[in-house]
């Protein structure tokens, strides 16, 4: 507000240079380092004791639960060897935190790191400056790692899905630092690498060298991960192909009138709910055979000549432009353990209008719609000392622009059948929101 012009570039906006620095100024500033956006407006989540909001760079904000003043800015930078972290860590009953994030590896290679961050600390002292990586896994392209938004965790391993859509560090480092464009700039696809899973075990940390490998497609969000009778199933929302969705998410797309909207999203990738399944005992002996022996799936993993495990996933849910994302589980009781329920946005051309419940044994599905509404993200919140899976209530913020005099409301549905328990609405409109988390 005080520079009267955006100063920092965000994910598809450039920021207006400085009209006090020319080209040589900008591009002596890459030798200071790389200024990147301290906008944490996708998640929050807890570390010790206290409440971060997050985005997808080395910056998380130190937040006020009651009061929502901002406390602190965090650089992980000064504590771990990554350039960024994702929004969407794993968090142990203990309160320890996982997550992961790009980095500079071995010999000046792009890699991944897995970090960790301990629990509340007896002396008080802040789990952040106790944070460390614990297990590095490679990337298959030197300079361009993959666009990572979410990873799986079961109880005693780690999944990264690598994806086609890759950052150009080269165009970042000049493009983006020297002329000016933005991190939308710097994203391109390869069209030949497919999908690789990544394994490593949880305890000791160690990265687990066997390939998996599919066609390609992209990935925003797991909705949960677990080992069963020595398989990992991993449940994905997937976006078929290699084109990054992000293209066709501007304003201006989306501003265009309902027809127009149909016809870009029916360009697009379409969306699907994944099951993968990765064996962990490869028998050299079943070279060429479909190795999931699991009763409740028709994924596959045949393993190849060349060592390679490659995948076929089983459907869990599909629909002519209608996504499912934004996912949530009953996090407590089910995170890196078999299930049944997933909650999440239904996306219609990629407008959010409908809350779904799926059931991910019999792939039944639940809806929760009302006309010209349109919800954010279910946050599940358990029923207190309930063990069963479905036993709550999911919390949606709702805007309805059509209403004049309560434009918002906070829709309580019962995570049962998706039938409406109550709303409070609110004089004012509420931001459609990305993530969140429920706090008693």
């Amino acid at each position: 507000m005080t520079e009267k012009r955006v100063v920092i570039t965000e994910m598809g906006t450039t920021a207006y240079p400085d009209p006090c620095k020319n080209i040589f100024s900008r591009f002596f500033t890459y030798f200071k380092g790389i200024e990147v956006t301290d906008n944490c407006m996708v998640n929050v989540y807890p570390i010790g004791e206290d409440f971060y909001a997050c985005t997808e760079t080395n910056y998380i904000t130190k937040i006020d639960p009651d009061s929502l003043e901002t406390l602190k800015k965090v650089d992980l930078c000064d504590y771990l060897s990554v350039n960024g972290l994702t929004a969407h860590p794993h968090i142990e009953a203990d309160g320890t935190v996982y997550n992961i994030g790009n980095c500079f590896g071995k010999n000046m290679c792009l890699a991944y790191n897995i970090v960790k961050i301990p629990p509340a600390q007896k002396d008080k002292s802040d789990p952040i400056e106790k944070s460390k990586v614990i297990v590095q896994l490679p990337s298959s392209e030197r300079f361009k790692p993959s666009y990572i938004h979410s990873f799986g965790m079961t109880e005693d391993h780690f999944v990264f899905v690598e994806t086609p859509v890759k950052i150009n560090l080269l165009k970042f480092l000049t493009n983006w630092t020297i002329w000016g464009t933005n991190y939308m700039d710097c994203f391109e696809t390869n069209e030949m690498m497919g999908t690789w899973f990544h394994l490593a075990t949880k305890d000791p940390a160690a990265y687990i060298s066997q390939r998996y490998r599919t066609s390609s497609f992209n990935m925003f969000h797991h909705i949960n991960t677990y080992q069963d009778q020595g398989f990992i199933v991993v449940d994905l929302c997937c976006w078929k192909g290699h084109e990054f969705v992000y293209n066709y998410l501007y304003l201006a797309n989306l501003r265009q009138d309902w027809e127009e909207v149909k016809k870009a999203a029916m360009k697009a990738p379409q969306p699907e709910v994944r099951r993968y399944v990765l064996p962990l005992d490869l028998p050299p002996e079943d070279q060429g055979k479909n190795m999931v022996s699991l009763p409740y799936t028709t994924a596959t993993a045949v393993l190849r000549s060349d060592g390679t495990v490659f995948l076929e996933p089983e459907v869990l849910f599909s629909g002519p432009r209608q996504a499912f994302e934004f996912p949530q589980i009953n996090y407590s009781l089910c995170s890196g353990r078999n299930y049944s329920y997933a909650y999440g946005l239904g996306l219609n051309h990629f407008i959010p209008d409908r809350i779904c419940k799926l059931n991910v044994r019999t792939k039944e599905t639940w809806i929760w719609q009302e006309p010209d509404s349109y919800p954010s993200e279910p946050l599940f919140v358990q029923t207190p000392d309930s063990t069963e899976e479905d036993d709550g209530v999911l919390l949606s913020v709702v805007v309805k622009p059509g209403a004049e005099l309560r434009p918002s409301f906070l829709l309580i549905l019962d995570a049962r059948d998706l039938k409406e328990v109550a709303r409070a609405e609110v004089h004012a409109i509420i931001p459609v929101t990305l993530h969140g988390m429920y706090k008693p």
